[in-house]
């Protein structure tokens, strides 16, 4: 396998230049786990494991290219540096860590996997788009299992009213009805990230795209809710020649993102508030309002703007949360410095 077949092109070989003559090769992150990785490269694959120079933060996710040097007579490497990401689809860690986890980098494609069903939830979808559009990749919604539809047509105008901009396929991953569909975005060397909750399909897809079993499937539970197949992130070739990364399903998607990425989210609340009378329009009170304006003659759903208030407000707290981090950290770094000094005149 050559670095084009995984992904590789200029932006990567900019970046590794300053590597080429220190007997370091370039590698793709297949897999991770924890520490150790499973590394691609035109030697094959090879185990990886992160230099200990590299800090937490440093750290590469699936998906990643990474600067690697290989050991004399294992298959294994060490990972000296991860080179910089074109994207990365990201979300906040659970609980209370005001920490980022990168779920797939250099992704080309994200496919956001609903199920029909009773998964085809609107303000679920409006979250993961939020996420896809601030990563940096094209998102396309696949909307699964078809064929269990009571109303396609209807299922599919819900998600379509919200999916402004964004390809919406209807598809059946144990059938294979309209699987074609997918297709053109599975071009040699693109990357393809599938996210969604549990029990949309996710595994089947992958085995179906990939023409063999690779991930077991389990049926949804006796309460409705699916279950974890897939366990661990992996970037799987595909026979088209595309890249495919498959992630455990997510019960909850924490936002890690800007605010200026709703604009991508909800176009029309973006162009309504752009015809605003005041440009710090807060939509509330003010004359000349648009947004009010279509709130009231029904032409903006309620819900669909109570939506975007939701993320509005969770992003504006995500970055409240992020500058105190900010500070915290640099009062911990000036401390350490204080002490060094006091250390250092002893």
């Amino acid at each position: 396998m050559n670095l084009q077949d995984l992904g590789w092109d200029a932006f990567f070989a900019d970046a590794f230049r300053p590597y080429e003559n220190d007997n370091l090769i370039p590698a793709r992150v297949a897999a991770r786990h924890h520490g150790p990785c499973e590394l691609l490269t035109e030697l094959g694959r090879l185990g990886g494991v992160p230099a200990g120079k590299l800090g937490d933060d440093q750290l590469p996710a699936v998906g990643d290219w990474v600067v690697a040097r290989p050991l004399d007579g294992e298959r294994k490497a060490v990972i000296e540096a991860v080179l910089p990401r074109r994207s990365s689809f990201s979300r906040k860690e659970a609980w209370k860590r005001t920490t980022e986890q990168i779920v797939a980098a250099n992704v080309d494609t994200v496919f956001l996997v609903t199920a029909f069903g009773g998964d085809l939830n609107p303000r679920r979808l409006e979250r993961y788009l939020t996420a896809a559009w601030d990563s940096g990749s094209s998102p396309v919604i696949v909307a699964n299992k078809c064929d269990l539809a009571a109303d396609r047509v209807a299922e599919l105008a819900t998600v379509e009213a919200v999916a402004i901009g964004v390809p919406v396929l209807s598809v059946s991953a144990s059938t294979g009805d309209g699987l074609d569909e997918l297709e053109a975005h599975l071009a040699p060397g693109r990357t393809i990230a599938l996210l969604g909750s549990s029990g949309v399909g996710k595994s089947t897809l992958v085995n179906r795209l990939a023409g063999r079993e690779l991930l077991v499937t389990a049926e949804i539970g006796a309460d409705g809710r699916g279950r974890h197949t897939t366990t661990h992130r992996e970037l799987v070739p595909l026979p088209s020649g595309a890249l495919l990364i498959d992630t455990p399903g997510m019960r909850e998607l924490q936002l890690w993102a800007d605010e200026e990425v709703l604009d991508s989210t909800f176009a029309e609340i973006a162009e309504l508030a752009a015809d605003c009378r005041f440009s710090d329009c807060s939509h509330e009170h003010e004359p000349g309002c648009e947004i009010k304006r279509a709130l009231a003659d029904g032409s903006l759903p309620a819900e669909r703007f109570a939506s975007y208030r939701k993320l509005q407000r969770e992003i504006r707290a995500l970055e409240i949360r992020k500058d105190a981090r900010l500070r915290s950290e640099a009062r911990k770094e000036h401390r350490r410095r204080a002490r060094r000094m006091r250390n250092s005149s002893f």
